[in-house]
This record gives C-alpha cells, structure tokens and sequence, in this order.
C-alpha cells in the first residue's frame, strides 16, 4: 500500500495516502515485532532454544534485519514530510519513486519470512 501510494501523484490527497500507508506499516510492524518476541520468549509453542538453534529461523531474523535497514531512509524521509507538511512548508517528493521500490522489496522479503515461518511449524531447520 505504501508502494503505491508513494509511485502516485503526491499532491495533498496523495501525501495522505502515502501517510496513512506508512502509518499502518508502522502498527503491522510493530505487531509483528512484539508478538514474534512474545512468542520467542514466553515458550508458547516451542522453547527459546528451538528457536536460536534452528537455521530457518536465524535465516528470518536476518530477512527483518534487511527490512529494518531497508527502513531507516523511508523512515527519516517521511517523518521529515509529515514535519513540512504541519508547517505549511513545500517538500521535495523526487525521493518518492526510490522509497516505494524500497516498499515493494521489504514486502517480498516479508513473503519470504512467511515462508520460512511456514518451513519452521513443519519442522525444517530443527
């Protein structure tokens, strides 16, 4: 959605979107975050160890690393706009295509971590 929003015209109704988009892959990611450390910690299904021995796993926590990296510029960037937006300042958008390619590989490299999550419940990489 962020993609999208951000390989749009980025006029007043599209800054919205891009904002409201970022807004809630902020709240997925965070959901994600605090629920798979939940559930690494608190031995639900598995115990901790399960997980920091098995390869899948690891191979996952590296693909959220690359996403977190891949983050950092999207992040900066639309926290400056949203800043110049409240001030009433005009933004440079030419960034804007660059950011949206950089959603689009964090989305498939989040396919990839479901997929590595479906390879661990079938008991892959123990």
């Amino acid at each position: 959605m962020r993609g999208r929003a951000l390989q749009s015209v980025l006029d007043r109704d599209g800054l919205r979107r891009v904002f409201l988009a970022d807004g809630l892959w902020g709240a997925a990611a965070a959901l994600w975050i605090g629920t798979g450390v939940w559930r690494l910690l608190a031995g639900l299904e598995k115990p901790t160890g399960y997980y920091l021995a098995n390869h899948v796993f690891l191979t996952k926590m590296g693909l959220l690393l690359v996403i977190l990296a891949l983050e950092i510029s999207p992040m900066l960037t639309l926290v400056r706009w949203r800043r110049l937006v409240r001030l009433g300042q005009p933004l440079d958008t030419s960034s804007a295509r660059r950011l949206g390619t950089i959603s689009f590989i964090q989305a498939w490299l989040i396919v990839l971590m479901v997929l590595a999550a479906t390879a661990m419940a079938r008991g892959i990489g123990a």
